[in-house]
């Protein structure tokens, strides 16, 4: 079985990791990405720790960006997000990464994709193929780079980096084109009250009382949990379904939402392919954010924040995010900062099929 080699990079983005490639590098045939990125990957791997491969054995260290020319006249580039799974021969197109949005706009400023000022800052607009929405990304360049260094610190990442400002526009209906898919605040599903909301990414939340949790359980703890675990994913697949959108494994994500406590606003307890998140999905956090200002919804009874930046805590520390509704009710945006680096550049071997 021969090697290939393709260009690509490796980039954090947020508290994820991804293979970044340009559209151009790929196979004209969208039909045959999978089975590069697969093998590129080391997915499927039954010990769940891809080797073989660039993968991490985790849904947030599995993934991989796709760049190119703009299909509409409002964005610079187009950007497609794949989520590959850890065992199975999977590749997930449902969803967009809000972590790996972080690193598009650096990767198209310096692959030239996109023109930049050599020094100062740089605005690029993103159109997330996945979910046909517009991300405006910010953020400090020096000598026609991401800014080697900055301030900003960002719970789960050591250091501190230049800050990316992350802008998404208009994010509501980003999968099913409401903002409420069921027409409703609160459902029943599998007996309990959940709010199917859709903006950045759809998502399913409930509360942490309901499921006989404190919604503040570690990962670790939520993984032993195998009970836990099933229900979790029976209440994402008929969430899914009464939301119009199943047959996916990567969307909707599906939460467990509690009240924040004295260092944050709100707490929560996300699901990504069946694995509980070391941190939150930035395009999970913006939906959080937003579903807490809409009246009825459970994370707005839980949200202790009526207005202004929410401060989400997770697993791995605080996130802040800012939402806002319009006068008619509908997701205006969500903003948050996040950091990115480049980590190597040059081309991935992996074995053809």
């Amino acid at each position: 079985m021969p090697l290939r080699r393709i260009p690509c990079a490796y980039y954090r983005g947020g508290t994820s990791k991804a293979l970044m490639f340009r559209a151009a590098d790929l196979p004209a045939e969208r039909a045959d990405w999978d089975a590069v990125f697969l093998a590129a990957m080391g997915v499927p791997d039954p010990s769940a720790r891809n080797l073989d491969g660039m993968g991490g054995g985790l849904s947030s260290l599995n993934k991989v960006c796709v760049i190119g020319t703009p299909s509409r006249a409002d964005a610079d580039v187009d950007y497609t997000f794949a989520q590959c799974a850890v065992k199975e021969a999977k590749v997930e197109y449902g969803g967009n990464c809000g972590n790996m949005s972080a690193a598009v706009g650096p990767f198209a400023v310096e692959e030239g994709l996109v023109a930049a000022p050599q020094d100062g800052e740089a605005l690029v607009r993103i159109h997330n193929t996945n979910t046909g929405k517009i991300i405006v990304a910010r953020f400090p360049v020096e000598q026609g780079a991401l800014a080697a260094s900055g301030d900003l610190a960002i719970d789960g990442v050591a250091g501190t980096a230049a800050p990316i400002r992350l802008e998404f526009l208009a994010p509501g209906g980003a999968k099913t084109g409401k903002l409420l898919p069921t027409g409703q605040a609160v459902d029943v599903i599998e007996g309990v009250e959940a709010s199917c909301i859709d903006a950045a990414n759809p998502c399913v939340f409930v509360a942490a009382e309901a499921l006989g949790k404190m919604g503040s359980e570690t990962s670790q703890e939520l993984e032993a949990d195998d009970q836990f675990l099933a229900r979790m994913a029976a209440i994402r697949e008929a969430g899914a379904q009464l939301m119009g959108i199943p047959g996916s494994a990567s969307v909707p994500l599906v939460a467990m939402v509690s009240a924040g406590g004295s260092t944050a606003d709100i707490q929560v307890r996300m699901i990504s392919m069946g694995q509980p998140h070391r941190a939150t999905p930035i395009t999970g956090a913006i939906c959080l954010a937003i579903a807490a200002r809409i009246p009825g919804t459970l994370p707005h009874r839980l949200c202790a924040a009526s207005e202004g930046p929410i401060r989400i805590a997770h697993p791995s520390g605080v996130t802040m995010v800012d939402a806002a509704l319009d006068a008619a009710g509908e997701a205006e945006y969500g903003a948050v900062y996040r950091t990115a680096r480049r980590l190597f550049e040059g081309r991935v071997v992996y074995r053809a099929g």
